[in-house]
């Protein structure tokens, strides 16, 4: 594997938790890998199976969903609906043989900045030791 392998990473961000904690790490500026791309959602109970799935099949490394702590939620159980998905879609990459370690789910509030530099780094080292993600060696 080439030791300039650079992950591209998709991350879906609740708007009222994760994606205010990356606003807060980018205020504190806190440094995290720049290959993670953003989205941001209304909730993380609004992210799909096939969402997930297909950033997969177009060439992610790795796909994330950061939510509300448990509990907190904005809407009420979005963030557990998310977690469900996020698990299901894990045992469906395992089925396929494509390693589930590439999907994950995190719960934050918007006070944790910190935390979300943390997330960023700990999945890019994740998808680093994992590697280029097996859809494109197979499709190409």
């Amino acid at each position: 594997m080439s030791q300039d392998f650079e992950p591209q990473i998709l991350a879906f961000c609740c708007k009222y938790c994760a994606y205010a904690a990356a606003d807060l790490a980018g205020s504190m500026r806190l440094n995290y890998p720049p290959n993670i791309k953003v989205i941001q959602v209304p909730c993380t109970g609004r992210v799909d199976i096939i969402f997930l799935l297909r950033a997969i099949e177009e060439g992610a490394d790795g796909v994330y969903v950061a939510g509300c702590l448990e509990g907190e939620c904005h809407f009420v159980g979005g963030n557990l609906r998310a977690r469900k998905r996020v698990n299901y879609v894990k045992k469906t990459l395992a089925e396929l043989g494509i390693e589930p370690e590439r999907v994950e789910m995190f719960n934050l509030s918007s006070a944790m900045g910190p935390r979300f530099a943390e997330i960023a780094i700990e999945m890019t080292d994740r998808i680093k030791k994992l590697g280029p993600t097996p859809v494109c060696r197979l499709a190409g």
